[in-house]
């Protein structure tokens, strides 16, 4: 018999994605020698200690089977009672597998076939092909050159099949946070046209200009939020995360689960508790100090917005290039690794930098750019 075919075997909807972008500039950067990695979307500081602790206690004391599907009580506990004082809602909780696991979830219980789901251009990479793979149509809005929330952009995208619209402050790839005004209005198009609002709020404690505002108060009986414990406590490989929203949606998404993840890593939620009582500021103030330095090295070289959350910056790529993808290639080999624009966007003319870094290669990095910028 032949080997089995490939065309024949594997699904439509897992051919329609196409590997990560961001992997391809990591097997690249595998190829060079000490490479100046501004491309890395995780944090460069280590798991807390008490997390690490917590986590060892786990193991130790045999907490080591599944947990229950909606996660450890202690831990939905703390949460939601953050929640109540932070938002003053009620608001039920659900410990994922990440917040991508999150995304997954929410998606699987709330697309059919067909629906469309509006999505920020740009987008962090999972939105768009998470929603192909449950065979939703993912409908990318425009959002350049500032990146900002333009109610008319959205309104003018939905149709008789627009289900849910994916918004995340801050954002991955541009740092954009967005004003509580913004996340009023988004709240306001969800309310005329009878959408899901999902709100990808990771990035939330890692806010330079002041508090990060949510959008949950604005419309909280359609909002569905997803936070996580991988940028804020350097958690990103241990794949903790947590929905909070309606109880319908919250009790589809942790049947869902069942069948899926079964439920989030059992030490890591332990581990999780721990980190809540972490103060994270000094790592807050080192990012700040980050993006100010990036942001003066390279201002004067490109069109760049300043960010006020993540750790990322988003410029545009050199006009003198026919795209972001071939000033990419030209930095790669100058031994200094970023990701193109397309991976996050439509578009082809922007490049995201992550300056989740040593100084001293964020220095040598922007020396670099801005010295292929000048040509």
């Amino acid at each position: 018999m032949p080997a089995p075919s490939p065309d024949r075997f594997l699904s439509a909807r897992s051919r329609s994605v196409d590997a990560s972008g961001i992997r391809k500039v990591f097997d690249l950067g595998a190829k060079l020698k000490n490479p100046i990695n501004l491309s890395i979307g995780q944090p460069d500081f280590d798991v807390p200690e008490a997390a690490r602790e917590a986590a060892c206690r786990a193991i130790q004391n045999r907490q080591n089977g599944y947990t229950v599907t909606q996660g450890i009580n202690p831990l939905r506990e703390r949460l939601a009672a953050d929640l109540k004082k932070e938002l003053n809602l009620d608001l039920p909780v659900l410990i994922t597998s990440g917040v991508s696991g999150g995304i997954q979830l929410s998606f699987m219980a709330l697309l059919n076939p067909g629906d469309e789901v509006l999505i920020p251009d740009p987008y962090f990479v999972i939105y768009k092909h998470a929603v192909k793979l449950i065979g939703g149509v993912p409908v990318p809005v425009d959002t350049y050159p500032d990146f900002r929330f333009d109610p008319a952009r959205f309104e003018a995208a939905i149709t008789p099949r627009t289900k849910v619209l994916v918004l995340a402050s801050p954002s991955n790839p541009t740092g954009v946070i967005l004003t509580s005004d913004e996340l009023r209005q988004a709240a306001e198009l969800a309310e005329r046209h009878d959408l899901i609002l999902v709100l990808d709020e990771i990035y939330q404690q890692l806010s330079y200009d002041g508090p990060c505002p949510s959008g949950v108060p604005f419309a909280p009986h359609r909002t569905l939020l997803l936070r996580g414990f991988s940028k804020s406590y350097a958690m990103t490989g241990w794949r903790l995360g947590y929905a909070a929203g309606p109880q319908w949606l919250i009790n589809e998404m942790t049947k869902l689960q069942q069948y899926t993840f079964v439920c989030a890593p059992s030490i890591v939620q332990h581990a999780g508790l721990a980190a809540l009582d972490v103060d994270i500021s000094a790592h807050v103030d080192a990012y700040r100090r980050k993006r100010d330095l990036v942001w003066q090295r390279l201002s004067g070289d490109f069109e760049i917005s300043k960010p006020s959350g993540g750790f990322y910056f988003f410029p545009r790529a050199p006009k003198r290039f026919p795209n972001a993808t071939a000033f990419v290639e030209q930095a790669i080999a100058n031994n200094v690794l970023i990701i193109p624009g397309n991976v996050f966007s439509e578009r082809d003319t922007h490049f995201r930098i992550s300056y989740a870094t040593s100084d001293e290669n964020l220095e040598q990095g922007c020396e670099i750019l801005c010295r292929l910028a000048r040509g």
